[in-house]
């Protein structure tokens, strides 16, 4: 494992956000993290990066066997941007609209590597090849606003990969784009992890994208890990009901049943006042009065599930 989370909880004040997940990445492996907006996904990405500044982040982050938890400042910029990197959800406000892109790409790659400015315009140009940017030399010249939506986020992608790290963190990559710019953006991810071994991150609530990408799956819920296995065991053995709403809401659900869709009921909880016992159950269709009163453990080896339901076929 390049990354293994344990117990992480991130809390602000007395608002406990994420609470004792766990979950790991591999080389050239990729772990998709789902759930609604408020769930906890990008705040235990964001963890991991250690960018929380006013969070307290307890459990344990083991980056290529160091210990990011506690880890001095200095530690974690090294390895933010050089050997970690991020791609965030909203690129138009990710760059900077006073530079160029290449100026941003070169500012990166010199700030890690310790090159010239004529060395790191060299790299960004080179990356924005890379990347599929058509006219490279000229395009890096311009600023954010010249280019489309997936033009940028092709930007932050040769941003996140200028220096090669070993781990990506994309949160919402595909965010607002259309559906053929998205598989462009998932091609991209996808061969730059198979020529690099990337290990890759994908936060999203679009389970279209999981299924098409990721090895393994956690499915998160009001900052807690509902279901954690292989892409194949969630989406064909799902077991928590949860993650079978998340499923039945989604698009391809109607054309499989020529159905409407089920959205499921409610809202997500929020951290302020988090429900007792399961924080699922006063949205759940299968809630039992134990779901109410005690916080189910997550059980299971290879198929891991946080459900008083477990071994009940949804």
């Amino acid at each position: 494992m390049i990354l293994q989370v344990q117990d992480l909880s991130v809390s602000f004040g007395d608002i406990q956000v994420v609470d004792g997940v766990s979950f790991g990445v591999q080389r050239g492996r990729t772990l998709g993290i789902v759930g609604e907006s408020g769930s906890g996904k990008s705040v235990s990405s964001l963890a991991v990066l250690g960018l929380h500044r006013d969070a307290a982040v307890t459990g344990s982050i083991v980056f290529d066997g160091e210990e990011l938890v506690g880890a001095p400042a200095e530690q974690l910029r090294r390895l933010r941007g050089s050997r970690m990197a991020m791609i965030f959800q909203d690129p138009l406000s990710s760059l900077h609209p006073f530079y160029t892109v290449g100026e941003q790409i070169a500012e990166a790659y010199r700030l890690h590597r310790r090159t010239s400015r004529k060395v790191a315009r060299e790299r960004a140009v080179e990356m924005l090849a890379e990347v599929g940017i058509p006219e490279p030399r000229r395009r890096a010249g311009e600023h954010q606003h010249r280019f489309s939506g997936g033009m940028r986020q092709r930007v932050m992608i040769a941003m996140a990969l200028a220096c090669e790290p070993d781990l990506l963190i994309a949160d919402e990559p595909t965010t607002a784009l259309d559906v053929t710019v998205q598989a462009q953006i998932l091609e991209l991810i996808a061969r730059i992890q198979a020529e690099r071994g990337l290990a890759v991150i994908m936060i999203t609530h679009d389970l279209g994208v999981v299924a098409r990408i990721a090895d393994e799956v956690l499915v998160m819920y009001g900052g807690r890990t509902a279901e954690h296995a292989r892409s194949r065991a969630v989406f064909k053995d799902t077991r928590h009901p949860y993650t079978r709403g998340l499923l039945d809401s989604a698009p391809g659900a109607v054309q499989e049943t020529g159905g409407r869709l089920r959205a499921i009921p409610g809202s997500p909880p929020s951290p302020l006042e988090p429900p007792s016992g399961c924080r699922f159950h006063p949205r759940c269709p299968s809630a039992m009065e134990v779901c109410a009163a005690e916080r189910p453990a997550l059980l299971g080896a290879d198929h891991k599930v946080a459900c008083h339901l477990e071994g009940v076929t949804l």
